[in-house]
């Protein structure tokens, strides 16, 4: 869960760093989000291997089924990576951040479909006050100054504020995805497939985008870039290797979670840095602190709480129906339980 919420607000921030910068380079935004996946490779060396036993009983599917899986996931993460990069140019980081926030809504009916989650009257209440919590910024594109100070026109600020909603409804449907591909394909959550789900994923996503980067001419602009980036060549550098490492560190902490509990849950978490990145816009880039921001961040706040609430009473319920109250974590002990009744012959 740290590694959720650090990685994923250092990570923004970066990305906005590297446009206020002098940066432009939309596919290479695009492939910071995804080509740190080689770092991966670390953890996944240090991770000790599943006990034999656990691999006899959970064989994954063919190999070729689970390389279709990544490279399907893999260019959607791609597709995905670029709408954020073209929405974070054109939106202040705070109004992006929060705008975000509805993958929460998107991934509930995601949720619903592709892994059966279960509605009730918290989470619901979670998805819409979200959902509010982004229709208020949307409507209020003129109170943070974009749409008559700023250099973005309000016809780059509804673009952004479109692109930004679409990528909020692709991950949601790329949690649900991974879920799924734990359950069904994979068939198994130790910390290895997860490492290896996500790098296989982001790896696909990442030569995706280098083609995208080759294919449209940008990468000509980045010598230029690189000389004409605030406080040179350098910062450029440690920019984009902290944004590409930032994200893969929020990914995992996110994939984990979707492996443990559910992709909702994870996508739930992800909406406690909320209250972070803008707080951390207005002081880095001098970013307005509206009223509507601020309220905003709290139906977000309140939001993410309706929603743990939820699973801190399944997990009571579960602990209690099982002889197990105080043993485990509530949603360790939702998911122990529903894993037992999906597995049960």
């Amino acid at each position: 869960m740290v590694m959720l919420l650090a990685g994923g607000t250092v990570a923004t921030l970066l990305s906005r760093l590297y446009y206020n910068s002098g940066g432009n380079s939309k596919w290479m935004t695009t492939l910071t989000q995804s080509g740190g996946s080689p770092l991966l490779a670390i953890p996944l060396l240090l991770t000790p291997p599943s006990p034999p036993s656990e691999d006899q009983e959970r064989r994954p599917a063919a190999s070729k089924l689970l390389v279709a899986v990544y490279v399907g996931i893999g260019v959607l993460i791609a597709v995905d990576n670029l709408m954020y990069a073209y929405a974070l140019q054109f939106l202040p980081v705070s109004t992006f951040s929060l705008v975000a926030a509805t993958q929460l809504a998107f991934n509930a009916v995601t949720s619903r479909l592709i892994n059966a989650q279960r509605f009730t009257p918290l989470i619901a209440n979670s998805v819409v006050v979200l959902t509010f919590a982004a229709a208020l910024l949307g409507v209020g594109a003129s109170s943070d100054g974009t749409s008559s100070s700023s250099t973005a026109p309000r016809g780059r600020y509804a673009a952004g504020f479109v692109l930004t909603l679409g990528a909020a409804a692709a991950f949601a449907l790329i949690l649900s995805l991974y879920e799924l591909t734990f359950e069904k394909v994979v068939r198994a959550r130790t910390p290895r497939w997860v490492i290896r789900t996500q790098m296989y994923t982001n790896l696909v996503a990442s030569a995706v985008a280098v083609a995208g980067l080759l294919a449209s001419g940008e990468w000509r602009t980045l010598p230029g870039e690189m000389a004409s980036f605030r406080n040179g060549r350098a910062r450029y550098v440690v920019t984009l290797a902290g944004t590409a490492a930032s994200w893969q560190a929020a990914l995992l902490g996110q994939v984990r979670l979707v492996a443990r509990v559910s992709s909702l849950f994870a996508n739930a978490t992800g909406a406690v840095q909320l209250p972070l990145v803008p707080v951390f816009a207005v002081v880095l880039f001098g970013e307005r602190m509206t009223g509507i921001k601020a309220v905003a961040m709290l139906m977000a706040v309140w939001g993410f709480l309706s929603y743990v609430y939820q699973h801190y009473l399944d997990g009571r319920r579960v602990a209690a129906a099982a002889g197990k109250a105080g043993g485990e974590c509530c949603v360790c002990a939702a998911r122990t339980a529903s894993d037992a009744v999906s597995h049960a012959p």
